[in-house]
């Protein structure tokens, strides 16, 4: 196909009979449990269930090329709603392995780990070694505990062995399709989502300068790119001056994580998807009290871990997605979200105690507390995923608190201490002394 052609078509997103447009570009295949399988063919998308080999097979016939998204693998993780992570990821590897046609390459699109460990880390890559092709990385905050020190020595090359930008973004070109992985992880902002940052987007206006607007754009990074839910921290602060250099391209594609959960929109030309996760679920936004893993019965977990069927057509304005889970029943959710609120409260009494602050659901409680000044606050993290206490005024910093870990700090002068999460920038809290 010529450049021209590719500017006259748009993505976007539709059941067909076959799956596959004679001009189809792009196929996007949600693994069960989960991981994506885009086959590229002339400037058009379309996808089809991972476990239905026959169908699959029909649909990569004749496809310029293909390739897999991962996300959110999560080694290292060990609570109830999946104990053992590594086993699912191996799932979603077996699926890939029995593709009728090997990707070219797969995207693993951040969270790689759960604690940024090198034992993890290490896990991670003998398993993704057993998939026989290249693996490119974008990291999740929870891969930049260290302020991704590990990540970048061991995934800072580029696919064409240059390095990686920054704190790890990059692009490549394959068979005439421009890939971007960004990075919106670090340096988050106190009651901020994802972002991006100055650097990273002037970075990003230069690589694009270059390109002819009939250049099929892949763009992947952890956090979405659109605001799914800012009241979770779902999405990213400076995405829209991101968008903006791409709204003269006529095919975009963005694919994200982080949320572990299958999600579409389409803009203008520019399609977005979120995978789901191959280690645990999340609730539905605005389902439960906050985000996080979500415990279903083990009976029930295939099927809550899902597969997407999602087809681009050319022409066509609309989205549409079929579901499927691992365990072939409709892809479901539970209903409720297994978490309890407690709420903030301005009492020092209240919640974890007068020197006392319970980090649970994605919050801190109580906030504000006053306390006098002299006082050791300890912080105790409740919920099953990390979470660290950052002082808005760099005065104190904790390490990453795992459920159950306590952090301590004494208050010695009067004021007010705003604080935060870094990993996950929605929760906030303050400390009142006098």
């Amino acid at each position: 196909m010529t450049v021209s052609q590719h500017e006259e078509e748009k993505l976007t997103l539709s059941e067909s009979a076959d799956g596959i447009d004679r001009r189809g570009f792009l196929k996007c295949m949600a693994w069960a449990g989960t991981g994506l399988v885009w086959t590229m063919n002339a400037g058009i998308a379309s996808s089809s269930v991972l476990a239905g080999a026959g169908k699959s097979a029909k649909k990569a016939a004749g496809a310029s090329f293909s390739f897999a998204q991962i996300s959110d693998s999560h080694i290292g993780f060990d609570k109830p709603a999946n104990t053992d992570v590594s086993a699912t990821l191996q799932a979603a590897i077996a699926r890939l392995q029995a593709l009728p046609r090997k990707p070219d390459f797969i995207l693993h699109t951040g969270d790689l780990t759960h604690l940024s460990r090198p034992g993890e880390f290490d896990t991670l890559d003998q398993l993704m070694k057993s998939t026989g092709v290249d693996v490119i990385y974008v990291p999740g905050e929870h891969d930049v505990i260290d302020n991704g020190r590990q990540f970048l020595e061991r995934y800072g090359q580029t696919p064409d062995g240059g390095r990686k930008k920054g704190s790890g973004w990059f692009s490549f070109d394959h068979q005439g399709v421009h890939f971007i992985g960004l990075v919106n992880v670090t340096d988050l902002k106190p009651g901020g989502m994802g972002s991006l940052g100055h650097e990273q987007l002037e970075w990003l206006e230069d690589d694009l300068k270059g390109k002819s607007s009939s250049t099929p754009l892949v763009v992947f990074a952890h956090v979405p790119l659109w605001a799914v839910y800012p009241q979770w921290g779902w999405g990213t602060d400076d995405s829209a001056k991101a968008l903006a250099y791409m709204k003269r391209f006529g095919s975009v594609t963005v694919l994200n994580g982080h949320i572990h959960q299958t999600m579409q929109k389409v803009e203008g030309n520019v399609s977005f998807h979120t995978a789901m996760s191959t280690a645990f679920p999340q609730p539905a936004p605005g389902s439960a009290p906050s985000p996080g893993p979500m415990k279903v019965p083990a009976e029930k977990l295939r099927d809550v871990l899902g597969i997407a069927d999602v087809n681009y057509i050319a022409g066509q304005h609309h989205l549409a997605i079929v579901d499927s889970s691992l365990s072939g029943a409709a892809a479901t959710q539970p209903e409720t979200h297994e978490a309890h609120h407690d709420g903030n409260s301005a009492s020092a009494s209240a919640g974890a105690g007068p020197a006392g602050v319970k980090i649970d659901n994605f919050s801190f409680a109580p906030s504000p507390l006053q306390v006098q000044p002299g006082t050791a606050i300890t912080w105790t993290n409740h919920d099953d995923v990390p979470h660290n206490v950052e002082s808005s005024q760099q005065l104190f910093s904790s390490p990453v608190l795992d459920t159950n870990q306590t952090f301590q700090f004494t208050f010695k002068e009067a004021g007010e201490y705003p604080y935060f999460c870094k990993l996950h920038p929605r929760m906030t809290g303050r400390v009142i002394v006098r």
